[in-house]
């Protein structure tokens, strides 16, 4: 099941280009996952924020790692995120941080 988070910079049109991210919950005992093709302009705090709420979890205490277990700063685009991490990113509550 794909989900769609919409860029308010982009048009949505065929020339947007896209890229597509896994996010796994790590809290979840049976690793559920949710696919996200998003614009490479869209905010990652979106993507973020969205996903959280997908998850049922909230956006303001959840953190992004890659699969390496590197924190990843939000304050990027989704585009960035995909070069520097992939398309396989989990998502973790921060109440399990630490």
């Amino acid at each position: 099941h794909v989900s769609r988070v919409v860029c308010r910079s982009c048009s949505m049109s065929a020339d947007c280009a896209k890229v597509t991210i896994k996010i796994t919950l790590t809290s979840d005992p049976k690793l559920p996952f949710k696919v996200f093709k998003v614009p490479e302009t869209a905010p990652f705090t979106a993507l973020i924020k969205y996903a959280a709420e997908e998850f049922k979890q909230n956006a303001a205490t959840s953190a992004v790692i890659s699969n390496d277990g590197v924190g990843i700063n939000p304050a990027q685009t989704a585009g960035e995120v995909f070069l520097k991490y992939g398309g396989d990113l989990r998502l973790i509550p921060r109440d399990r941080v630490g």
